[in-house]
């Protein structure tokens, strides 16, 4: 079984397109030497540590306003 679920992270993030995006560049973060926001992750890869800190509420999206032109 895969922790955290697709069910529980879709409950935080809008659109799986945005989940894959924030997802991604925090594992890069990770990968880059940056400290974890967590204090314990079940995950030994990037990717499904940067998915515990979305399912954790540790990370999430926030919109870009237009500007008006």
């Amino acid at each position: 079984m895969l922790y955290p679920s697709i069910d529980s992270l879709m409950n935080k993030i809008d659109s799986k397109y945005s989940l894959v995006t924030i997802a991604a560049k925090r594992a890069r973060q990770l990968q880059d030497k940056e400290e974890g926001i967590l204090e314990k992750y079940v995950s030994q890869k990037f990717v499904g540590k940067a998915l515990e800190e979305i399912d954790a509420e540790r990370l999430r999206m926030v919109p870009v306003k237009e500007s008006k032109e």
